[in-house]
């Protein structure tokens, strides 16, 4: 019986229909390609057959029958052509505006049937589109499901089977054939299973790699971790972990760079010769070519031949006299005693080259013969500004140079320079008249006016504004500098020590080319940020002296100046600065603050009472400087003093921080009753104050009080569900008292108030962990993640208590990618090197943390404690010292120990220790 895959298709058969193909058409489906007779010729035809065969004509085919003569045409019953009836008519005006009147009243009429039709015919349009879809419409469905399908799926589908037959048999046909195994490859397999008995003399380890060395692989990883973490580390503070920056030695890259080259060519002779070849084509094409010449003795020099470059340089000499580098490059070729034939030969033929002279002038070793050598030179180029230069260089006399500089500005008037170097080698008067006629023969030179004021300073006439005159002067001339430029120029003179010059060209330039219309005020803090930046202090506060005179009463501009003087200037700098500013700005109570912080820290305790009296005379009833007060008196033990400042705050100011503040004290001086009974007056007063709730509840806690303190932090919850410490400290009181179910309930309670937050998803976390539930905090530690992919605090608990050792390098790697600066992930990352004993890395990573927030005390707290076991006393005193200046005020266990009542009253400096001790 015949196969079916072997019988002949149906007619109608399309291959791959069922599937969804489309078919295609042919020539023998379309007919031929030449067009056939039209359809009038067929009719014709038919016509003349019929006549022939004296038939009626076939009127099925459309032929027309002959009509009688007398019957009329069919234009003529057609009543809408009138091209037989009216003919001979003439066509005027009126028959033009009658069409044109019915053609409007036609097309109005058609546009308002416009939008049915439309609508009907997009109906009919979709109707068929539903009944005739498409075969991309009829799999649209499928396709948007394929984003469904999970990579274990799209893998799991089998592959496409040839189901052809003939092809099966072809390949079955393929199996059946056989071929020889040598016998090379039977003695192997036959081998393969035993065993050797001999040991080997270079050692255990297989040379043929098939012993597997761990040591080596993790030896590879950690060197792989660690390239990653010294790039992070290699960014800036502000920039992305991550961010591709590379630092190169450009010396020791080229050097590298040149041996490999080196070696390279070296190694391919054949290249040599072929560049060879070439080059000898270039100087044989064109001799008068001094770089192909330069190159072929390079070339020779590269291949070692030193003898063989000789000679080619100098026929490139030979034929190039008149190019100095040919010149240059045969004097660098050649021994010392040859060079100097060989330059002498050159300035011959080249007398202007400079070039040429200043290496007739390095190769000879007696200092007379190159005071001859450059005098000479001089004979030939007198206008030269390098040799006159040089020719100072040699002189040990400072007369002998003097009259050489009197000299070449007579020659060279035009040269900045020497004008400059001839006024620094004259007495002040002889410099005067120098810069005078320096700036009349450049009159565009702004170097010579900072000269001429500079000189000014040194002579310690300061009634004179140089810088003034000077500006006038290029204006006039339109060679005025930018602003910028002229930052830079008192940049300089700030490091030069000309503090005076530096002032008078701020005051003189700064505001230059700038309107009102322009951001003023922020294109001047923004220099002076950068002066600061830079280190150059003097110039930064003449910047913000001059905008202070522009912008007298703005408030920023003053602390900012302050600012300035407290990290960089003296403390009766910073008052005297202070006592402007609250002249200038009397509403400001930050100042006022800070100038009563200053008398304080000074030791004038009544200086300090005198500010905070002149500031609440300006600002009556401010509760900063209420509180500042009762600070004051605080810290200096006039406790009834501070007390009654408080009364009269609550009654005059009240707000919930006074209250608060209140609250505080009485805390701190142990009256539980008062604080307690503050704390009731102010929530009902303030109930939406979550830190009069927590202030309550840490008061029944301090008193051994639970069910109290249970019932003030939940109801301090329902008040407040917004406030994160506060459900902290309601799950640490569940926790403390040993239900750790219920404190698993506020945090869940909690997350659910304020979703996505960080600090209360770590507090979960360590519920679990310090329950020993460690699988059920990875659980939550992930969910975390989830959430908050970007905290570092999360990354840092789980690196740090969640990981085994050796898996927290590729977690920091991956927390790096994540999360950009981050103190708190910083300090882990140098904790962890620290316990690896790589000192210098956790160093590092410890100033990184420090960079990224100062404000974070538990920072500080962790870098002091490593200086301790691996820091020199002066590390230590002057991080103490830095930290005191910062003031830091956050931080987990900082701000736990400065806020206890216990501590009240103790220094930046003890809360430090204090903190170090909690550290574990």
């Amino acid at each position: 019986m015949k196969s079916f895959l072997l019988e002949e298709a149906p007619a109608n058969y399309v291959a791959g229909l069922g599937r969804g193909a489309t078919g295609f058409t042919t020539r023998s489906d379309i007919g031929p390609a030449r067009e056939g007779p039209s359809e009038e010729a067929i009719k014709a035809a038919l016509t003349r057959r019929a006549e022939l065969l004296g038939q009626a004509p076939p009127t099925a085919y459309g032929a027309k029958e002959k009509k009688d003569e007398d019957e009329d045409d069919d234009r003529y019953q057609d009543p809408e052509n009138e091209v037989g009836l009216f003919a001979t008519g003439a066509y005027d005006e009126d028959d033009d505006e009658a069409d044109r009147i019915y053609q409007s009243v036609d097309e109005k009429m058609d546009k308002r049937r416009k939008a049915r039709r439309e609508a009907r015919e997009k109906a009919e349009r979709e109707e068929y589109e539903r009944k005739n879809p498409k075969i991309q419409q009829q799999f649209a469905d499928l396709k948007r499901a394929l984003s469904t399908v999970s990579d274990e799926e799209w893998a799991n589908l089998p592959d496409v089977g040839d189901l052809t037959g003939r092809n099966r048999r072809a390949r079955q046909a393929l199996h059946q054939k056989f071929y020889a195994v040598p016998d090379s490859v039977i003695a192997a397999a036959s081998s393969s299973a035993q065993f050797s008995t001999t040991v080997e003399d270079g050692g255990t380890d297989a040379a043929d790699g098939t012993m597997t060395n761990f040591a080596d692989i993790g030896a590879a990883k950690n060197k792989v971790l660690q390239v990653r973490l010294d790039q992070a580390a290699g960014n800036g503070g502000t920039d992305s972990v991550f961010g591709g920056a590379t630092n190169i030695d450009p010396k020791g890259y080229l050097t590298s760079l040149n041996k490999s080259i080196v070696g390279q060519t070296e190694a391919q002779v054949g290249d040599i010769k072929r560049a060879r070849v070439l080059l000898e084509s270039v100087i044989k094409t064109n001799p008068s070519h001094a770089p192909g010449w330069i190159a072929a003795a390079r070339l020779e020099e590269l291949a070692g031949k030193m003898v063989q470059a000789r000679n080619v340089i100098a026929r490139g000499c030979e034929h190039c006299p008149k190019n100095e580098d040919v010149w240059l490059e045969s004097i660098r070729l050649n021994d010392n005693q040859n060079a100097k034939i060989i330059v002498a030969q050159a300035v011959k033929e080249n007398p202007k080259s400079v070039n040429l002279w200043k290496e007739a002038m390095k190769l000879e070793t007696d200092p007379r013969a190159k005071k001859r050598v450059v005098r000479k030179a001089l004979d030939v180029i007198p206008q030269s500004v390098i040799l006159w230069k040089e020719a100072v260089k040699l002189e040990e006399d400072p007369k002998d140079a003097r009259i050489l500089l009197a000299r070449a500005v007579e020659l060279v008037p035009l040269s900045v320079d020497l004008w400059l170097a001839l006024a620094r080698l004259e007495t002040f008067e002889n410099a005067q008249a120098v810069l005078n006629k320096a700036r009349k023969a450049i009159p565009t030179s702004h170097e010579i006016w900072l000269a001429a004021a500079r000189l000014q300073e040194q002579s310690g006439n300061t009634k004179i504004n140089v810088m003034k005159r000077a500006v006038q002067a290029l204006a006039r001339e339109q060679a005025m500098p930018k602003r910028e430029d002229w930052i830079m120029e008192a940049e300089k003179c700030e490091e030069e020590g000309a503090i005076l010059t530096c002032q008078n060209i701020i005051r003189e330039t700064l505001g230059w080319g700038l309107d009102e219309d322009d951001d003023r005020k922020k294109t001047w803090m923004e220099d002076a940020e950068g002066a600061v930046s830079r280190g150059k202090y003097e110039t930064a506060r003449a910047i913000y002296a001059y905008a202070l005179r522009v912008f007298y009463t703005k408030k920023s501009i003053w602390r900012a100046a302050a600012e300035l003087e407290k990290n960089h200037g003296t403390r009766e700098a910073l008052i005297a600065l202070l006592e402007k500013a609250v002249e200038a700005c009397p509403q400001a109570e930050v100042l006022w603050m800070m100038l009563a912080k200053e008398k304080w820290q000074s030791g004038e305790i009544d200086g300090a009472r005198l500010v905070l009296g002149r500031a609440f005379k300006q600002n009556p009833n401010n509760e900063d400087i209420w509180l500042a007060a009762v600070k004051l008196e605080a810290e200096n033990k006039q406790h009834d003093a501070a007390r009654e400042l408080l009364a009269t705050a609550r009654r005059e100011a009240g707000t919930d921080r006074v209250w608060i503040k209140s609250v505080a004290f009485e805390r701190q001086l142990g009256n539980i009753e008062a604080a307690l009974t503050l704390v009731n007056e102010g929530l009902q007063l303030y109930p939406k104050a979550d830190k009069l709730w927590m202030m309550k509840g840490q008061i029944y806690e301090g008193e051994s009080k639970l069910p109290q303190a249970r019932e003030a932090y939940m109801t301090g919850t329902k008040a407040c569900p917004q406030s994160v410490p506060l459900w902290l400290l309601a799950s640490r009181l569940e926790e403390k008292a040993g239900v750790v179910v219920k404190a698993r309930s506020v945090l869940d309670r909690a997350r659910l108030a304020v979703p996505k937050n960080p600090v209360l998803w770590c507090e979960s976390v360590r519920v679990e962990r310090r329950a020993n539930n460690i699988n059920q905090a990875k659980a939550l530690m992930a969910k975390a993640l989830q959430e908050c992919p970007n905290s570092g605090l999360l990354w840092s608990e789980s690196i740090w208590h969640l990981e085994p050792r050796t898996q927290r390098k590729p977690r920091m790697v991956e927390a790096m990618r994540k999360v950009d600066n981050d103190p708190v992930l910083f300090v882990t990352v140098a904790r962890n090197f620290w316990y690896e004993r790589k000192l210098d890395k956790a160093l590092n990573w410890f100033e990184k943390a420090i960079l990224a927030d100062s404000d974070l005390g538990d920072t500080w707290a962790w870098y002091y404690k490593f200086l301790l076991q691996h820091g020199t006393e002066e590390k230590r005193q002057d991080a103490i010292s830095k930290c005191v200046s910062v003031e830091p005020r956050h931080g987990e266990i900082w701000q736990a120990v400065a806020k206890a009542p216990q501590n009240a009253g103790k220094s930046i400096e003890e809360i430090l220790m204090l903190v170090v001790a909690q550290l574990e």
